[in-house]
């Protein structure tokens, strides 16, 4: 069947297309079902879209209208009659052809500059967002909760703080126990302090000079002494030391559940207060009986002990100055208790018990004792009945000759061991005292030693080879050292002396002249060698090594001065081991203080001192102990330092002494020093005395005596047999 469209004429079989047959007509397509029938919306153009397209026509300029163009003559259609078309109508003849309208240029036009074309170009301005239009949302209707949410909810909460439970169980049981159970047992334990029995002091011969003895600290718990702190007051008040009737009661009345009260109380006293304490409160429990319980009175309660040892002094003042005593906390304050403190204090102990929500000890609990350590002993060189007789005859000096202070040491040849080192004014540490009293002069206070110096210049002298027992020397009234002028302590022309004469003499002209034989740097060497400027090595707290200028150039008036005992210092030891190192055959023993250490198993170790070293030949030193042993002569300066039986050798010293309080010299140090036997010495005693004023002032005079009555003591205590040797006919002039 042949599907006829409009006029079309059908087609010839085995006709070719578009030769024979016109070609068919396009025809419009036809709407589909999908198509809309509606054309989309616009968006509506903005007011930054507006603005914008408007600020562009106005930079391009009017746009030209559009040039209608001729209508394309569509093709007629094939068959169809051709139209016939109107004849074109003929222009008059007598009107001109028509003028052509001008068209317009597209090119643009100048843009006049306005104001407002100078501003920022609009394009650039943010657009003001448009409002949004509030949209009322309908109200929210409560909704009913769901019974599976919320047990959910409540099983979920539950298993997680079961959780937390869990880890915590876990952190204490399994990971960390023992830091909780440590704190656990802090909480309900109250620790104890034992105190370490503190070391005794004992002489060369264990007789003791400072031990410690029982005692205790009486401490209270505030909450239980409060409402009875007035009545526990006045018991305490009278029968311990240091503390007053207000002290205590503010004690008793405090915070806190611990206090102290008083240290070092005796065991007696502390008896005495539990009586009386037991009597007040059998009185007290008596009148309650007739009274109801809510007015009854308190019992006197809250007061306990622990134990707090005493340092106790059984010889008294005895080498009070050198022992030294503690303080109420038990630890050294002066001298030896404070020097070896460490040694002597030992180490507490502690102790740990279980105690209830009160405070008090649960009996048979569980408790840890740390037991204490107890300290060292140490065993003096000193010998206290020579010690005792040395502090009774420097006393006795002192008060004769009204001087400020005086000291006595005596020292052991060989051994370099202080036997006695006695001074005055002194203290007894079981009696009140003041700090004043606590110094030891002997290592403490120095002083230029005066003539006594001249045995160590004699020494190097005879060392070096300058001097002799056969040197003579020309010695004048007087001396000018760098225009200043030095004499003796008499006055005299020029005289004859032998080196011994001026020994004996004790001439400070002549040992000037011997010691400017000596290069300068050579006689400082010999005098750090006898220890000058040095510390003994004792070790002893506040001890001073006294004063030598520093190195060895100095001026000829230093080297002067120093050469007959002034222009340096030194203590009181210092001296006794310069003379000792000439009893000794010119070898220096440093001194020793500290003889051994014992500890609580009774082990003795032996002190350690500095080993000795030589300072003079033994033939020098032999020499000048024989121009010392004039000295004692009858013809010599202290005759009243001889003892019957021995051979005596010494020295005299009589020094000027700096006034602290106008910085001049205003006073005088008289000094002497020996030794004996002098051909066998065993002991070394010093003695100097401070400030004399009564008296005729002189070594030989006020310290011969002394010296004389201590080293006899000394002698026939450790029984040194006399040697039998006679004074020898030395000359002292020529």
């Amino acid at each position: 069947m042949t599907d006829r469209r409009g006029n079309e004429p059908p087609r010839k079989r085995g006709s070719a297309a578009g030769r024979e047959n016109p070609p068919r007509k396009a025809q419009p397509r036809r709407p589909s079902a999908t198509d809309s029938g509606r054309t989309t919306p616009q968006r509506p153009e903005s007011t930054r879209d507006r603005l914008l397209r408007q600020a562009r026509a106005e930079q391009q300029g009017p746009t030209p209208r559009p040039v209608k163009k001729a209508a394309a003559k569509r093709p007629a259609p094939s068959g169809a009659a051709p139209r016939k078309q109107a004849p074109a109508k003929k222009a008059p003849a007598n009107k001109a052809p028509a003028k052509k309208a001008p068209v317009k240029s597209t090119a643009k036009r100048p843009v006049k500059k306005t104001a407002s074309a100078r501003k920022r170009p609009p394009q650039n301005r943010p657009q003001p967002r448009p409002k949004k239009r509030k949209v009322h949302k309908p109200p929210r209707m409560l909704r009913l909760g769901r019974p599976a949410v919320r047990l959910r909810m409540t099983f979920g909460v539950m298993a997680f703080v079961l959780s937390l439970f869990a880890g915590r169980l876990i952190l204490l049981q399994g990971v960390d126990p023992d830091s909780y159970a440590q704190a656990a047992t802090r909480e309900n334990t109250q620790p104890s302090i034992l105190h370490a029995s503190r070391g005794s002091i004992t002489d060369r011969n264990g007789v003791e000079l400072a031990v410690s003895e029982d005692a205790v600290a009486i401490t209270a718990d505030p909450s239980q002494t409060k409402p009875v702190a007035q009545q526990l007051a006045a018991i305490l008040a009278p029968k311990v030391a240091g503390t007053t009737y207000a002290k205590l009661v503010a004690a008793m009345t405090g915070k806190g559940r611990f206090t102290y009260l008083a240290h070092q109380v005796s065991p007696t006293t502390w008896t005495t207060i539990q009586a009386e304490m037991k009597a007040a409160n059998a009185t007290i429990a008596q009148q309650n009986k007739t009274k109801p319980l809510d007015q009854a009175a308190p019992l006197l309660l809250g007061l306990y002990t622990e134990d707090d040892p005493i340092r106790s002094h059984p010889n008294g003042s005895i080498a009070a100055t050198v022992v030294g005593v503690t303080g109420a906390d038990g630890k050294g304050l002066s001298g030896l208790e404070y020097g070896l403190n460490d040694k002597l204090s030992g180490h507490d102990g502690k102790a740990m018990y279980e105690v209830d929500t009160k405070g008090n000890k649960i009996p048979n609990a569980n408790h840890t004792v740390e037991e204490p350590k107890p300290g060292v002993s140490v065993q003096l060189t000193l010998d206290t009945d020579l010690q005792y007789f040395a502090e009774k005859r420097i006393q006795q000096a002192v008060e004769q000759y009204k001087a400020s202070s005086g000291t006595v040491v005596v020292m052991d040849v060989k051994s370099g061991e202080l036997m006695a080192m006695a001074n005055y004014p002194t203290f007894d540490p079981n009696k009140p005292y003041t700090s004043k009293d606590l110094n030891n002069p002997a290592l403490e206070t120095t002083y230029e030693p005066g003539s006594v110096q001249k045995v160590a210049t004699m020494a190097a002298l005879a060392d070096a080879g300058l001097i002799d027992l056969n040197t003579k020397l020309r010695v004048p009234g007087s001396i000018e050292v760098q225009r200043r002028t030095i004499k003796d302590h008499w006055d005299h022309g020029p005289m004859n002396l032998t080196i011994a004469g001026v020994v004996a003499k004790s001439s400070n002209v002549g040992t000037i002249m011997a010691a400017q034989q000596m290069r300068i740097p050579q006689f400082v060497k010999y005098l750090h060698d006898f220890g000058f400027g040095e510390p003994t090595g004792l070790n002893f707290p506040g001890e001073s090594q006294g004063r030598l200028m520093q190195g060895d150039e100095w001026p000829e008036i230093t080297r002067s001065n120093v050469a007959f005992g002034q222009g340096l210092s030194a203590n009181a030891v210092q001296m006794a081991a310069a003379v000792n190192t000439v009893a000794n055959g010119g070898v220096y023993m440093p001194p020793k203080l500290v003889r051994n250490y014992i500890d609580a198993n009774g082990t003795v170790t032996p002190n350690q001192a500095a080993a000795p070293h030589r300072v003079v030949s033994a033939k020098a030193a032999k020499e000048v102990a024989t121009m010392m042993e004039a000295v004692t002569a009858k013809k010599g300066t202290a005759p009243q330092a001889a003892i019957d039986g021995y051979l005596v050798a010494g020295k005299t010293g009589t020094a000027q002494e700096v006034d602290p309080k106008t910085g001049r010299y205003g006073k005088w140090a008289t000094s002497f020093a020996g030794f004996a036997p002098a051909d066998n010495p065993r002991f070394v005693t010093y003695v100097v005395l401070h400030d004399p004023s009564d008296g005729v002032r002189g070594g030989g005079l006020q310290g011969g005596p002394v010296f004389r009555d201590v080293m006899s003591y000394a002698l026939q205590k450790y029984v040194v047999p006399p040697t039998g040797a006679k004074q020898p006919e030395i000359p002292l002039t020529w």
